[in-house]
């Protein structure tokens, strides 16, 4: 297959800035409300869910850097009682605008060919689940008496769980609300349109919703480059030589443009079309000088290899690592400043004192702080405890004794 030649050459600090400002990061929390949600959820289109909770869940971290007065039940209400956001399976479990929901047609069919055939043990107890929902209305895996177990993604598990979990995979059960992080689903009907339940899936062949994924995955990405990763996940039927291909094609339709970066010669990346007047204005623009805390899977890091290549900044997610082994921390977050990841914090928050708790802070090699820096990381911090409804901060002794951290002891 012939290698594209680059239409647009940059710098990295160019590609970073692109990055970020098609990420809703440059500057950070400049969309506000319910409508700064749903705007940054129009640009990117997908958010990855996770459910633990130590600052706030994944999704609640991703949205707090970008809206400037965010809190968690902005999401729940969007989710669970406007219902213009939805559980969905994007890249892994996400969260997406309702009215693409026809365009997951195929993943929920693949989920039927899967789930749905009648000797499965998910479909073993559809029928008691469903009628038992229809009955009582929504239900949480609690609320089935059926204790008989089965070999599940995550280990053995309770049929009636199996059985909500593939009902929900297959489409014909939604989330009605959540308890914490516990589920409680609902017949779909219940919960969506029925003009939007009957719309025919918008992608007439596999190529064309191959073609509509990698270019919405790209989307969400900024820039993306095609080598192999979890970026690319989700994606039906799409490998590498494929993936390339679609690329390819998408170059030659006029849909992305091909970037090359000057420090990174002979790697190209791809950047949709639309995005070019972006690019003339973070070119134009003045340098941002604000900062935020990014979450463990915000879109701007599920790209490990593109993160470290023009962001330079090396970031694995802890929490799955023995903590011998650990390098940091169970959940740290990086600090962005302007256009660069600066630093790591290790976070804690008490939800009973409703104290947050700084455990560690470790700067990048070679950062060396300002005034302006420290006060756009005070401003970003005092934020985050909006955020979190904190009633205060404190340091713990290992960052106490590190000094030179005076400028974070002035959040009090």
């Amino acid at each position: 297959m012939a290698q594209i030649t680059a239409s647009l050459t940059m710098d990295k600090q160019t590609a970073r800035r692109l990055i970020l400002a098609c990420q809703g990061l440059y500057p950070p929390r400049a969309l506000k409300g319910k409508a700064g949600v749903k705007k940054f959820m129009s640009w990117v289109r997908s958010i990855q869910f996770d459910p633990i909770n130590v600052v706030g869940r994944n999704p609640d971290l991703v949205l707090q850097s970008r809206v400037r007065d965010f809190r968690p039940r902005m999401l729940n209400e969007l989710l669970y009682q406007d219902r213009i956001l939805v559980d969905n399976w994007d890249k892994m479990a996400s969260l997406s605008l309702v009215e693409d929901w026809p365009y997951f047609a195929r993943h929920r069919a693949r989920m039927q060919d899967i789930f749905g055939v009648p000797s499965e043990v998910v479909m073993s107890l559809a029928p008691v689940v469903l009628d038992q929902i229809k009955r009582d209305g929504p239900q949480s895996s609690l609320d089935f008496k059926h204790d008989e177990k089965t070999d599940w993604a995550w280990g053995p598990t309770r049929i009636s769980r199996a059985s909500l979990e593939g009902l929900y995979k297959m489409g014909q059960l939604g989330v009605h609300h959540r308890v914490t992080n516990r589920r409680y689903f609902d017949l779909i009907e219940n919960l969506l349109p029925q003009d939007l339940l009957e719309t025919p899936d918008p992608n007439q062949s596999q190529e064309e919703y191959q073609t509509w994924h990698m270019l919405r995955r790209i989307r969400s990405l900024g820039l993306a480059h095609p080598n192999a990763g979890v970026h690319w996940s989700g994606i039906q039927g799409v490998k590498s030589p494929q993936r390339r291909q679609i690329i390819n094609q998408l170059v030659e339709d006029g849909a992305l443009l091909a970037i090359e970066i000057q420090e990174l010669p002979g790697q190209v990346f791809f950047l949709r079309s639309e995005e070019k007047t972006l690019l003339n204005k973070v070119q134009k623009g003045n340098p941002v000088r604000e900062a935020a805390l990014i979450a463990p899977l915000d879109n701007l890091l599920w790209d490990r290899k593109t993160l470290s290549r023009i962001f330079d900044f090396d970031y694995r997610w802890e929490v799955y690592t023995p903590k011998k082994k650990r390098k940091y921390g169970y959940y740290v977050l990086p600090v962005l400043y302007g256009d660069n990841l600066c630093a790591r914090i290790d976070p804690e928050f008490d939800k009973k004192t409703r104290i947050f708790t700084v455990r560690n802070w470790w700067w990048e090699d070679g950062v060396k702080p300002d005034q302006e820096m420290k006060a756009a990381l005070q401003r970003c911090l005092e934020d985050f405890l909006v955020y979190l409804d904190a009633d205060g901060i404190k340091y713990s002794r290992t960052l106490l004794k590190k000094g030179n951290l005076e400028w974070l002891a002035a959040l009090g």
